[in-house]
């Protein structure tokens, strides 16, 4: 069992790096399941059915979300009935969409549960009591459970980690944008990585035009984001998981640019 994870897709940029790479990367990792955070595939904040479909045919079998799941409108024409796209399940009851969905591969099947942070975004309800809910459901139905904790906070994140360690096959970190370097396995065999980074620009400030965000903290007036182009990174990691245990066994990461190229992963 080998699971492929690319994070966060920023606009078209990202969605580019996705079209070329994806078939490349999965041709040399060959995972058994690829998953992608698309909360700002279109224009940096949000997704559509159009991108969501073009991540399926990609070769993508799960797509994640995480604070900006809604800010596209058409999301609530559709939502319901992707089957494979989760958004943050620590959001109230009754909002749309679905906080869990499990994949189904040859005879395996993966539940892939995506949960948003509270420590400086917008307040939800709690990711730790929410995991414990959906966990005592999905372990009825397979060992394999990948998370994508959607969060802001690195100490939010290395909380999960620890909280999930041994329950859960791996804790992916998302949100931040910027690749850390603290991979590793836990003692109780969870895969755990604080922040995946993202794919898309590779020049700007988290994916958006860096001028503006200069300006912003020169000046502190509001500022209307704009997605960079130029220059383009893909961020993941391939993780291996043990068939017998459910748990992982090791995670890699991946970095593609033009100072880390394809070639020398």
């Amino acid at each position: 069992m080998r699971i492929l994870f690319v994070g966060d897709v920023v606009g078209s940029p990202g969605r580019a790096m996705v079209d070329e790479y994806l078939p490349r990367l999965k041709q040399k990792y060959k995972p058994t399941l690829t998953i992608i955070n698309g909360e700002n595939a279109a224009s940096g904040k949000g997704i559509t059915e159009k991108i969501y479909k073009g991540f399926l045919d990609a070769g993508a079998q799960a797509i994640t979300l995480g604070n900006h799941s809604f800010d596209k409108k058409e999301i609530f024409d559709f939502i319901d009935d992707a089957k494979n796209l989760v958004r943050p399940a620590n959001y109230p009851p009754g909002v749309p969409g679905k906080g869990y969905t499990f994949v189904k591969i040859n005879q395996i099947e993966v539940a892939v549960i995506n949960l948003m942070g509270r420590t400086f975004l917008p307040p939800i309800d709690c990711p730790f009591r929410k995991a414990d809910q959906i966990l005592a459901e999905v372990k009825k139905r397979t060992p394999y459970i990948f998370v994508d904790f959607h969060a802001e906070a690195t100490s939010e994140k290395q909380a999960m980690g620890w909280y999930l360690d041994g329950k859960v096959t791996a804790v992916v970190g998302t949100h931040t944008h910027v690749q850390t370097a603290d991979e590793r396995i836990l003692p109780e065999g969870t895969a755990y990585i604080t922040d995946v980074g993202m794919t898309g620009p590779y020049d700007g400030i988290l994916g958006v035009e860096k001028d503006v965000i200069i300006q912003r903290f020169l000046t502190s007036l509001p500022a209307r984001f704009e997605v960079t182009h130029g220059r383009e990174q893909l961020n993941g990691v391939v993780i291996d998981v043990d068939p017998k245990t459910g748990l992982a066994k090791s995670i890699q990461r991946i970095l593609i640019n033009e100072d880390q190229p394809f070639f020398s992963i």
